[in-house]
């Protein structure tokens, strides 16, 4: 381990990403057809290795192009904030050359995620001017099948988000969600995969 003071971070999505975000389309017209691509992503990332069964879009809400993507680059980075939601999130401020995406001037976005935002990605979210947020749930059932760990978010989480501006539509690509957290469960136990907690909790998939 070096001793110097690192400067700078940096998360990079795979070409593969960039490849199947093409394939798809530049633009998407329906939440079902965005949900479609991000569960597609997030099975794809188990595969690759370099985090998650996670991954999410910025798209611009009404006209349906896609901003960014992101998948879950955690190990690949080495990065523990590494989320597919901040990922996909500032690509998509890099792309538009601001931190605020909602900033006036520019179409309303929302994020597309496979799953609803961990506690960080929450705060990333709220912070990051999106309107809307298009999950396939937010229960408990992610974790339970995976093993993750996704911290205290509050139980009033999208009346919060409501309250600023917010909304949250869930029950998109609900069945499709689920199956890629069961074949992650199933490749973890295969030992292809890891579940990282730092803390040690909830490894028992």
């Amino acid at each position: 381990m070096s001793t110097a003071l690192r400067t700078r971070f940096q998360a990079e999505i795979p070409a593969w990403v960039v490849a199947e975000v093409s394939a798809a389309g530049e633009v998407l017209g329906g939440l079902e057809e965005r949900m479609a691509l991000a569960n597609r992503l997030a099975r794809l990332n188990v595969r690759d290795g370099g985090g998650g069964p996670f991954a999410a879009l910025v798209v611009e809400r009404d006209g349906g192009r896609v901003l960014s993507a992101g998948v879950n680059r955690v190990l690949a980075a080495n990065l523990s904030v590494a989320h597919a939601e901040v990922v996909a999130l500032s690509l998509a401020q890099q792309r538009r050359g601001t931190w605020d995406l909602g900033a006036r001037g520019f179409p309303a976005t929302e994020l597309v995620v496979n799953w609803r935002p961990c506690l960080q990605c929450c705060g990333a979210a709220l912070w990051a001017g999106v309107s809307h947020i298009v999950i396939p749930d937010d229960s408990g059932e992610m974790e339970r099948i995976t093993g993750f760990d996704e911290g205290p978010v509050v139980e009033d989480w999208i009346g919060q988000f409501a309250r600023r501006g917010i909304e949250v539509t869930r029950g998109v690509g609900l069945p499709e969600a689920l199956a890629v957290f069961r074949d992650y469960a199933e490749w973890v136990a295969r030992g292809h995969a890891v579940v990282y907690n730092a803390r040690g909790t909830g490894l028992n998939v």
